[in-house]
């Protein structure tokens, strides 16, 4: 038999680095990918609320309809079934969930809880639950993330970072604001970032603002007129308004870290009545006069930012929906706290610029102004994302002039609710759950310990590598090893035995094979140090201006560094 077909030659398998090069071209397609699909239930999630809200409660919710009473309450006692023998993961705001599938079940969400979030959240939000859209948005594409990342063969590294990834583009799409979405995503979901896991969240939020923006159009959520501070004393309003924000924070926090306990001790068979309770207490809030605090509230917070309350009825919307979310919340109902904070935040702002308007004439400052601050000034304090809330208010406004009233009320707040509240919302959350999540704020707030806080000073002698072998030899005696300055400006640790056969006249630059020890300055953190601790007993430290020897580290003597140490060295 002729050999007339040739053998096709076998691919050479691709190195490590090849690998890795195309699995980062390839996560780097898919967030693009989840960024789409995510935008697109993003948008199908706002459209379902809105005509179930249409459908369940009419076009226009007025007081003193009888289905204001039974919708929300029907829908919860539906939700809760669902919840109990359907979708058993649902409940929840989201942002704890995504953060466990992250930390705990490396970046895993099943299909089942995100189908379950989509529906049930937009039912329940839909018919007067006060809760917002927008967390659970952020799970339903850290879910879509999920699903698309296990269906590609990538590694386990790859696919736990794939939820943040999803969670970006889902909240980028609910709140039409990418920039916000990433550095929430980075200030409570991840904690940390680095250039790889940036770029991919940056083009899954661009990605899915893109879409969403095709049917919703790139028009800001709010629109107010620019601010121009002419009275130094407006700032000192937006500082009172910092400060009440700041308790309003506390007292939600306070009502929620309460109430949502002692309903999860209850017996099953009342556990399963709470998301009708819930439903029919804040029904009866809206039958009786107050239908703004149903659902998600936007309409309301428009109708605040255009002067169209008073300052009493603000304060009192501003109460009652603290109370209707707290109960909607921690029945187990699943939707989200970004839209009541942004509420509440909002009602509290114009009421503030509603009263100085009547009390304060000659002052120039807008309600809307005040409400847009008060948005801010609620997320950074109840939320605890300072960085996120000031960019929220700009993407959400476009408004740049109102970015130092923002920053000042803003700081007021967080630093405040900081110091009466110390643990944030989600991880009180988390530890009423049973689960042990990393505290972002923490991670943000720790002093690392760094090479200067293990600095030794230098006692073993200190050679130029122009000497020759017998002078080293000399002064090497008693200590057996030296640090070698070489002409370069870098170091060598040598060991005497190095020395024992060389001719005596003989320079140690000549003798020098071995490598040159890191090159570490003071301000580098001690992990810096760890991995070259086991080829080098010792380790010089530089300065940075000059490059002159500031001291040596070694491995007992990190060991011994204790954070408490450095504490107390930081007192004296």
């Amino acid at each position: 038999m002729s050999d007339t077909t040739q053998q096709m030659p076998e691919e050479s398998p691709l190195d490590p680095r090849q690998q890795q090069r195309r699995e980062e071209r390839l996560f780097l397609l898919l967030s693009i990918f989840i960024g789409v699909i995510a935008g697109l239930l993003v948008v199908s999630f706002r459209m379902a609320i809105e005509w179930l809200q249409v459908l369940l409660l009419g076009s226009v919710s007025e007081p003193h309809q009888l289905r204001m009473i039974l919708v929300p309450a029907g829908i919860g006692l539906v939700v809760a079934i669902a919840t109990r023998y359907v979708f058993p993961d649902v409940r929840g705001s989201g942002v704890n969930q995504t953060k466990a599938a992250l930390y705990i079940h490396n970046g895993y969400i099943s299909f089942r809880t995100t189908i379950g979030k989509f529906l049930l959240s937009a039912l329940a939000i839909g018919s007067g639950h006060s809760l917002g859209p927008e967390d659970p948005s952020l799970q339903i594409g850290a879910g879509v993330a999920s699903l698309v990342s296990r269906q590609v063969g990538i590694s386990r590294r790859k696919l736990r970072i794939f939820a943040p990834v999803g969670a970006a583009a889902g909240l980028a799409a609910a709140f039409n604001a990418p920039i916000s979405a990433i550095l929430f995503v980075i200030e409570e979901v991840i904690g940390q970032w680095s250039a790889a896991v940036l770029g991919s969240v940056v083009l899954s939020a661009v990605a899915s603002v893109v879409v969403a923006r095709a049917f919703w159009g790139s028009e800001p959520m709010f629109r107010i007129p620019e601010v121009m501070l002419r009275d130094p004393r407006e700032l000192l309003a937006y500082a009172a308004l910092g400060f009440a924000g700041g308790v309003a924070a506390l007292i939600f926090a306070k009502t929620i870290g309460w109430l949502h306990p002692w309903l999860r001790k209850q017996p099953p068979a009342l556990r399963m009545l709470q998301p009708m309770l819930a439903g029919l207490i804040v029904g009866t809030i809206g039958y009786f006069g107050f239908p703004q605090v149903m659902g998600a509230g936007y309409d309301a917070i428009d109708q605040a930012m255009h002067s169209q309350f008073t300052w009493e009825m603000l304060l009192m919307l501003a109460g009652l929906k603290i109370a209707a979310t707290s109960l909607s919340f921690s029945s187990g109902t699943p939707g989200g706290m970004f839209a009541p904070t942004l509420f509440i935040g909002a009602t509290l702002g114009a009421a503030l610029g509603v009263f100085e308007k009547k009390f304060f004439p000659g002052l120039t400052g807008s309600t809307g102004s005040y409400a847009l601050v008060g948005m801010g000034v609620l997320f950074a304090a109840f939320l605890r994302a300072p960085l996120t809330s000031v960019f929220m208010v700009l993407e959400v406004s476009q408004n740049y002039s109102i970015v130092l009233p923002v920053i000042v009320a803003n700081t007021i707040a967080y630093t405040l609710s900081r110091s009466l509240q110390p643990v944030p919302i989600f991880e009180l959350l988390t530890k009423q759950s049973g689960l042990v999540l990393p505290s972002m704020e923490e991670i943000r707030e720790e002093d690392e310990l760094r090479l200067e806080d293990a600095l030794q000073p230098v006692t073993v002698p200190v050679i130029e590598d122009s000497v020759n072998v017998a002078d080293a030899m000399q002064v090497m005696e008693q200590d057996g090893i030296a640090l070698v300055h070489c002409a370069d400006g870098r170091w060598y640790v040598m060991q005497r035995d190095e020395l024992e056969n060389a001719e005596r006249e003989t320079r140690i630059s000549d003798l020098m094979h071995g490598e040159r020890t890191p090159v570490l300055y003071p301000d580098q953190p001690l992990a810096k140090a760890l991995p070259h601790l086991e080829r080098w007993d010792l380790l010089p430290v530089i300065s940075r201006a000059g490059g002159m020897l500031e001291g040596v580290v070694t491995l007992p003597g990190l060991m011994r560094r204790d954070p408490m140490d450095l504490a107390e060295t930081d007192k004296h």
